[in-house]
């Protein structure tokens, strides 16, 4: 059974740095890829980054150039590197996982089958 795990959340102040983690088993990472979404209250999920199983990534415009998505060699834990954070990330961070590979890269949650329960980011002006 796939499972994901997310730690790392924190309260920051804008402009600051965090880096999030995703512990994940029971699937092999040769064939799943990754991606890390976030829900702000009264809002929808939106996809942040994206991790494909051959190592190419995809960010949605809002994060480009601030956030970087990673797995460790042993493709057992995800990162996403949050820099220059504005109070508008401020968010519920979800790590989640697709063997499909049509999703591959994608930043649209519903190709995702295997979700963490989140870990919270809050970043104060």
């Amino acid at each position: 059974e796939v499972q994901v795990l997310e730690s790392g959340g924190g309260s920051v102040q804008t402009g600051g740095s965090l880096r999030i983690s995703c512990a994940t088993s029971g699937y092999d990472s040769s064939r799943y890829s990754m991606a890390w979404f976030r829900q702000a209250p009264r809002k929808g999920r939106e996809g942040v980054a994206a991790l494909t199983s051959d190592g190419l990534t995809s960010y949605s415009d809002s994060v480009k150039g601030r956030f970087t998505i990673s797995q460790d060699n042993a493709k057992s834990t995800l990162y996403l590197q949050m820099n220059s954070l504005k109070p508008e990330d401020t968010a519920r961070y979800y790590c989640a996982a697709t063997k499909n590979r049509l999703a591959a890269g994608s930043l649209n949650f519903n190709w995702y089958n295997y979700w963490g329960q989140g870990t919270q980011v809050t970043v104060s002006s």
